[in-house]
């Protein structure tokens, strides 16, 4: 057993929460591109691109994430693909956040009233123009609180990323237990570290969604 002093601990957490924060980052941000292309596609594409869309979704939506990791990781090694855990975890993440992101933002954008399409087409606006001047603005005020919301998820889904030997704030827990054989003082750092993470970004969610709320009136 090597003896660990709680600094000791709290230290190496630390560094591997770095790597939580980033792989976030890119799933996040990557999804993000990847679910407004889509969403792009599903609002101005033919039946056959909607399709394709929708079923994508139900894909990601509809199998776990430990899964999808399983078969990004061991898919891409099977295709000859150089593959690392980060880039296996990054491109998983990737797309399973761009069908959540995609989906919320359809749903936005399926919020506002139809209406305002007939609006903006009667006075002569192109489709572009339609959703760049009158229906993303709306839309975007919606979305705005459940897309910050879903970062939260985000965040706690790349722990999963452990189980392919991605070394973050999760497998590093582990391999501090298995030093230490303290798994109790080890796991409560943990859940403290992604408390400190979420519970910010969750607080904020919920003051968006207050003060929209509000300014809806």
């Amino acid at each position: 057993m090597v003896e660990f002093t709680l600094w000791d601990i709290v230290r190496n957490l630390g560094l591997a929460a770095r790597w939580t924060v980033a792989l976030s980052i890119v799933a996040f941000i990557g999804g993000g591109i990847v679910g407004l292309l889509m969403l792009f596609a599903r609002i101005g594409g033919g039946r056959a691109v909607k399709a394709l869309i929708a079923g994508y979704v139900q894909v990601f939506q509809g199998t776990p994430l430990l899964m999808q990791l399983f078969l990004v990781y061991f898919g891409l090694a099977a295709l000859g693909l150089p593959t690392s855990a980060w880039t296996a975890a990054a491109v998983c993440l990737t797309l399973y956040a761009s069908a959540f992101l995609a989906e919320i933002w359809r749903g936005c954008v399926d919020s506002v009233p139809r209406g305002q399409w007939d609006a903006a087409k009667s006075i002569g606006l192109s489709f572009t123009q339609q959703l760049r001047w009158i229906i993303l603005p709306q839309a975007g005020k919606i979305a705005i609180a459940p897309t910050v919301g879903f970062l939260v998820q985000v965040i706690k889904g790349t722990a999963l990323a452990s189980i392919i030997g991605f070394v973050e704030l999760t497998k590093a827990a582990q391999m501090i237990t298995n030093a230490t054989f303290k798994p109790f003082v080890v796991y409560t750092v943990v859940a403290l570290f992604y408390f400190a993470l979420c519970y910010p970004i969750s607080w904020w969610s919920k003051r968006l969604e207050m003060r929209l709320a509000v300014s809806g009136r």
